[in-house]
């Protein structure tokens, strides 16, 4: 009822500041406890990448197009450091635009969760950084503005994890989407790129008016957008307002369901990855996603506990339909049509987006829902550095202008041998067979969290899906090794390899970089899981 009585809140706050004691008014004129201390070592991470957005567009005004190659390193050098500055809130909660009275809820909490999300973001945008500098010169995008919007889409994924009230967590998300519309857009000129741009623009203007309405609603009910209050409200909501609070919370969900890409809110990927410049296509499909299952993770288990009953069997229907849609939608890609080969990652990353939802939907089921969310992201860990290293790869070997088809990668070992194994090693990460032991490691991981919540069924489904997704996994690794036309020699006779162009040292250090990664979590899938373990709220 605190919403209703609004001007009756305003008469009382009158009444009480003729009362005030004068001693206590000399404190807060002097300052007190309605000053509002910054824990700037807290909010580094995003900040350091804010500015650094701000940096590179004025340095942009300045620089002569031969010199413009300077952004892309500062950005990554920005980047870099901004995931440093996670280092010292290790083993520390931290918590900043917090309330001066009453409950003292906080807006921005820089906790383990927090921290794992962010360090997932700000990884990812760094491998980002180095896969797009050949792009930015060979497709010849606009520096400064591709490296601004990608730095400013950055601290909005980093700022969302740490958000602790409505408000903040639907601002962030915005600040996150907003330069992503632009980022897909950017190959001028090309009608696929204009496309992508405007359907990833409504779907997401649409999720976002959905969301917005929810959280008015749940903020009219409530009285309240700190997470905390809304979780201690809603068990509490006056009988009158219980439709509307239910009607929020549904409203909320439907809006992160939609950046989340889960079925049937998931009609805007395949297209948006494919108009995309392929790093732009890796950054979505790893920080887009980070950011939106965070925010959905926030919502859930901190603000709407009360409601798990509703959405927790809602999550597991999304979960399984989902993971099917995307894999399904992967299986049907032929080798021969253009774009297949960023088309397959954009469906396996809808399915993928399943395999997600599954420990989020257990949390509502579960006693510990704080063990069910370090599963999902364990899960993310795994997938931001595979997925991240396949997208490389393609990126390494997709000139500007080609189909892109997967059978241009037929025989790949024979003339990118080191690309091959990479990219092979990486699609078996995904598959989750060995040698891809850390793929394994997660998909038990969240098939255990499914079992242990209760949703046998889910289960099942997800062990179907798994096996539908090694078709079309094992289909594009087997193409690496088939020789290509032309390749096929008599016995005796050596194969004329067709002339590839070399990789370029940032995208030979992105898939060094993330083949390496995946080889250690590999060799000890239990420190993934352990550090995702210790991301609890």
């Amino acid at each position: 009822m605190t919403a209703l009585t609004a001007p009756q809140g305003v008469h009382n706050l009158a009444q009480s500041a003729q009362s005030v004691d004068p001693a206590r008014s000399v404190d807060l004129a002097k300052g007190g406890d309605l000053v509002q201390n910054i824990d700037w070592a807290a909010i580094a991470p995003p900040v350091i990448a804010a500015v650094a957005a701000l940096v590179v567009l004025v340095a942009d005004l300045f620089l002569d197009e031969r010199h413009k190659s300077w952004l892309g390193r500062l950005s990554a050098a920005a980047l870099a450091l901004a995931g440093l500055a996670l280092v010292p809130l290790v083993g520390d909660d931290r918590a900043t635009f917090c309330l001066t009275a009453g409950t003292r809820a906080c807006s921005y909490v820089a906790d383990p969760f927090t921290l794992t999300v962010q360090l997932l973001v700000l990884g990812g945008a760094f491998v980002t950084a180095l896969l797009s500098m050949t792009s930015v010169r060979q497709e010849k995008l606009p520096a400064g503005e591709f490296w601004f919007l990608l730095l400013s889409s950055a601290s909005g994924a980093a700022l969302l994890p740490a958000s602790r009230d409505l408000a903040t967590l639907v601002v962030a998300l915005e600040v996150a989407s907003l330069p992503a519309f632009a980022l897909v857009g950017l190959r001028r000129g090309e009608r696929l790129s204009s496309e992508a741009a405007l359907k990833f623009f409504l779907s997401s203007v649409a999720a976002t008016a959905v969301m917005l309405l929810g959280v008015s609603f749940v903020y009219a009910a409530t009285g309240s957008m700190h997470l905390s209050t809304v979780a201690q409200a809603l068990p509490n909501v006056d009988s009158r307002l219980s439709t509307l609070a239910a009607t929020g919370v549904a409203l909320t969900l439907v809006g992160f369901a939609f950046k989340t890409a889960a079925a049937p809110f998931h009609f805007w990927v395949p297209d948006t990855y494919v108009g995309a410049p392929v790093p732009v296509a890796a950054y979505l499909s790893v920080i887009g996603k980070a950011a939106g299952f965070s925010g959905l993770i926030l919502v859930t288990v901190q603000a709407f506990p009360s409601y798990a009953d509703a959405w927790g069997p809602t999550l597991a229907v999304l979960a399984a339909l989902t993971m099917t849609v995307g894999n399904l939608g992967a299986l049907r890609q032929r080798a021969d049509r253009a774009h297949s080969a960023v088309r397959l990652l954009a469906w396996s990353s809808v399915g993928q987006a399943g395999y997600l939802l599954v420990p989020i939907a257990a949390a509502g089921y579960a006693d510990e829902p704080d063990q069910a969310v370090g599963a999902t992201l364990a899960y993310a860990l795994m997938y931001a550095v595979v997925n991240l290293g396949a997208f490389a790869v393609v990126a390494a070997l997709q000139q500007p202008g080609s189909h892109g088809r997967l059978d241009d990668y037929r025989g790949l070992v024979r003339t990118h041998p080191l690309a091959a194994a990479a990219l092979a090693f990486f699609l078996l990460c995904l598959a989750g067979l060995p040698p891809g032991i850390v793929g394994l490691f997660a998909k038990v991981t969240v098939f255990q969290a499914a079992v242990d919540a209760g949703l046998g069924w889910l289960a099942v489904v997800m062990a179907l899906n798994v096996v539908i997704a090694l078709v079309y996994y094992l289909t594009w690794t087997a193409l690496l090794f088939r020789p290509a036309p032309g390749q096929e020699t008599a016995p005796g006779q050596e194969a004329a390899a067709p002339a590839l162009p070399r990789l370029s040292a940032p995208l030979t250090a992105t898939v060094a970089l993330t083949g390496v990664l995946a080889l250690a979590t590999s060799g000890a899938p239990q420190l993934v899981l352990r550090f995702a373990g210790t991301a609890l709220f």
